[in-house]
């Protein structure tokens, strides 16, 4: 009996995922973790693989059946492990690379970090949440903030760049079990040699969280963790092109410990299909044009950046070495969440952000945050990011005003229209 698709089983749902693909289609979205995965990467993410439980390790599972599981997990390992090894930061070559594509997700990757190399109480530092670290770093809300002892480390207020002075004297003071080196919402590029010096000065686990740049970090266009970072982790969308996961390299040494946590540690069977996921967006960045794409990614960054300082906004740290600009809109008269609900209705679809030293709360923060991936995936240049900052200004000056905002969000569309989004099918 052949079964009903999607429209005829649940037609609500089908058309819910068609306004979805709309939207992304005739927006410019520029959310800094978000991007458009390839129709090949969509096409594993929706396979029969969802189908299968697969609890432990290839070769070493407690279910049986797993004799193509096994290879689609190899090949995602050996895939991400070869992009990593050729970005090494010290001498360690591929051999001295473990890694594990199993996490859910990148909190989840964290936590796995965490349960590895830490107990309850221990102290550990990380970029605090309002200078551009992430919430899993020991913010107070988080679970990592209730179950250890979090020092936050912050910004200078001079050029909101990370203080590692201040970084050094904390580790020195506290002696953190873990010391992250990671952000959410920072500009800049890390230095991962003066993080390792301090991580061994003090005897820290050094964890990198390169979620957001990993896609840049395997392109080449970012420095890279390895062999500086005793762990790195990362979800594997956002600048990787990937499904919605996580994966954690480590080294070898520590190979016993993050897999154990991961597995039993916090969670059951992976998911396969979104492995798959993985291992085809590994094939992908592994090409040249995955190289080119990077260093688009960043130009744009940095072309946009540029524009909008021109046009009076204050880009924080005074432009970006990577995905994304943070933008002080308080000068504009305007607040981040204002101006990131009327550049939505305007088909610009960016967060509202705080900003180093924001003197507004969270939820109604003095910032936006704006990020190059998903639009530079449809092929968009220089050319578009100077269109981009003049309609930026232009629905800053006037948010309310629903003509203005109108007029941007048809040129918007009509824009998309000559730039088909990846994987998206009208």
């Amino acid at each position: 009996m052949l079964e009903p698709d999607l429209r005829a089983a649940d037609p609500a749902i089908a058309t819910l995922i068609d306004d979805e693909n709309r939207r992304e289609h005739e927006s410019l979205r520029l959310i800094a973790s978000e991007n458009y995965a390839s129709r090949a990467v969509m096409e594993a993410t929706g396979s029969c693989l969802t189908n299968k439980y697969s609890e432990g390790y290839a070769r070493k599972r407690y279910y049986e059946g797993q004799q193509v599981i096994d290879q689609v997990e190899e090949l995602a390992i050996s895939r991400v492990k070869a992009l990593f090894a050729k970005t090494r930061g010290k001498g360690e070559g591929q051999d001295d690379l473990h890694v594990n594509v199993q996490p859910y997700s990148g909190s989840p990757a964290n936590l796995a970090v965490y349960l590895a190399f830490c107990q309850a109480g221990d102290t550990i530092m990380g970029l605090g949440l309002a200078s551009g670290g992430h919430l899993t770093h020991g913010h107070s809300v988080s679970i990592t903030g209730k179950y250890f002892k979090s020092v936050p480390y912050g910004v200078r207020r001079t050029d909101c760049r990370i203080d590692m002075d201040e970084v050094r004297s904390l580790a020195r003071e506290h002696k953190p079990k873990v010391l992250w080196a990671g952000t959410t919402a920072y500009p800049r590029a890390l230095d991962f040699a003066a993080f390792r010096e301090i991580a061994d000065e003090v005897g820290a686990i050094l964890a990198a969280d390169i979620a957001h740049i990993s896609g840049l970090v395997v392109a080449g266009v970012h420095p890279s963790p390895v062999g500086y970072a005793d762990v790195i982790t990362s979800t594997t969308h956002k600048t990787f092109r990937g499904p919605r996961g996580g994966m954690i390299l480590c080294k070898k040494e520590h190979a016993a410990a993050i897999d154990r946590a991961v597995f039993p540690g916090l969670q059951g069977g992976p998911h396969n299909h979104t492995t798959a996921g993985i291992a085809v967006a590994a094939h992908e960045a592994a090409r040249p044009e995955f190289v080119q794409y990077a260093q688009n990614v960043v130009d744009n960054a940095k072309a946009l950046g540029e524009a909008l300082s021109a046009r009076g906004f204050a880009v924080v740290t005074g432009g970006t070495d990577n995905h994304l600009l943070l933008v002080d809109v308080t000068a504009k008269g305007v607040t981040g969440k204002v101006l990131a609900q009327a550049l939505d209705r305007a088909n610009i679809v960016l967060n509202y952000n705080a900003v180093p030293f924001d003197p507004r709360k969270p939820f109604d923060p003095s910032g936006i945050r704006i990020g190059t991936p998903a639009v530079t995936s449809r092929g968009m240049g220089r050319d578009v990011m100077l269109m981009l900052a003049e309609w930026i200004d232009r629905v800053t000056a006037a948010p309310a005003d629903d003509s203005v905002v109108a007029g941007v969000a048809a040129e918007v569309k009509a824009l998309c229209e000559k730039y088909p989004a990846p994987g998206l099918r009208l």
